[in-house]
């Protein structure tokens, strides 16, 4: 048994502070980015936002939507492989990650859907990174995929984002039980301060000429502000989005005099019952659902959030002097709040 005393940071733990600025507005900011990925030279360049790969939340027509503002999603798996091969023929499936396990039926399905529609983007994604079939299945995946971008994870320790990269991964998952619908960290007692996870990681990954994307944790657009301030390169968002048009999660209706009015959505996590038991027929003996489904707010269009989200991430820039999205990680500097400064100074 070991214990580590250094401290580590949620996003609720800190604040960024504001510095001094040329800026005057926040249309003269910009929060594109451009990558060139590691294992095949190739460039990308957008808002680096990605919808994550839950089957509520990772869909078609969210890809569609975020497209147009530059934004990413990774798919969910669970989609067929003929609705698959339609959607990647599409020039709307550009900004579009291909979502996997590591299962054999996974790996035959990729192939089926490539040899029909060529994939340029893969997320290899579980809940452990950290085991030796998840490296090797990064190191098949790259072998098979030489001109692929590939994202994996999930994984909290500059070690395994190290281990990742070398494996063949352009860009490591980063985030172990932060997100809204997640309990891995209640059921398991596993999982690492988001803020810190980030910034380790980015610093791992960096050094190897990687990316990071924070992936959990982010609850409003400061969020993501500090998570680009902390190093991630991209950052995965699910509750946030969730509750929208775009969305596949099942909606609420009430009646208001005359008229049936959408309230609500339901949305879970991917390792919750509900979703065990839509995709497996239950949770299996050998483990325990570590996932919650909860009721999110019916939100509309994705377009007003998105819109948001860019807003906060704009005006955080011109607080800290910032024109570029890239300046911000040199332009941050934390301060920390609440409890965490009562533990760091032993109050």
């Amino acid at each position: 048994m070991r214990i580590e005393n250094d401290p580590k940071l949620d996003f609720r733990d800190v604040l960024i502070r504001p510095k001094r600025s040329t800026l005057s507005s926040r249309a003269h900011v910009d929060v594109n980015r451009s990558f060139r990925f590691a294992h095949t030279g190739t460039e990308w360049s957008g808002f680096p936002l990605i919808a994550a790969n839950m089957d509520v939340v990772g869909t078609m027509p969210m890809a569609r939507a975020l497209l147009k503002h530059g934004a990413m999603v990774a798919l969910h798996k669970h989609y067929s492989a003929a609705e698959l091969i339609a959607f990647f023929k599409e020039p709307e499936s550009a900004n579009a990650f291909y979502s996997l396990g590591t299962t054999a039926s996974d790996h035959e399905k990729l192939m089926a859907v490539h040899a029909q529609a060529p994939i340029s983007k893969i997320c290899l994604d579980v809940a452990n990174g950290y085991t030796e079939k998840f490296v090797d299945t990064v190191k098949a995946t790259r072998e098979a995929f030489p001109k692929a971008a590939i994202m994996a994870g999930n994984v909290v320790t500059g070690d395994m984002t190290e281990a990742l990269i070398l494996a063949g991964a352009d860009i490591v998952k980063v985030g172990i039980g932060p997100g809204s619908v997640c309990t891995t960290r209640k059921m398991t007692g596993v999982g690492y301060p988001q803020l810190s996870a980030i910034i380790e990681c980015a610093d791992a990954a960096h050094g190897l000429k990687g990316l990071v994307c924070g992936d959990g944790g982010c609850t409003v657009p400061g969020d993501l502000a500090k998570a680009y301030g902390a190093g991630a390169d991209f950052v995965m968002l699910g509750g946030m989005l969730a509750g929208h048009d775009e969305c596949d999660g099942e909606i609420r209706y009430e009646q208001h005099g005359h008229e049936k009015v959408a309230v609500g959505m339901t949305f879970y996590g991917m390792s919750s019952d509900t979703a065990m038991k839509r995709y497996s027929g239950g949770v299996a003996k050998y483990r325990a659902s570590e996932g919650k489904t909860v009721e999110v707010p019916y939100r509309g269009p994705v377009e007003g959030t998105l819109l948001e989200l860019m807003g906060g991430v704009r005006s955080a820039m011109t607080y800290i002097g910032a024109v570029r999205l890239k300046e911000m990680p040199k332009r941050t500097t934390f301060i920390m709040v609440g409890s965490q400064l009562n533990t760091v100074f032993g109050n």
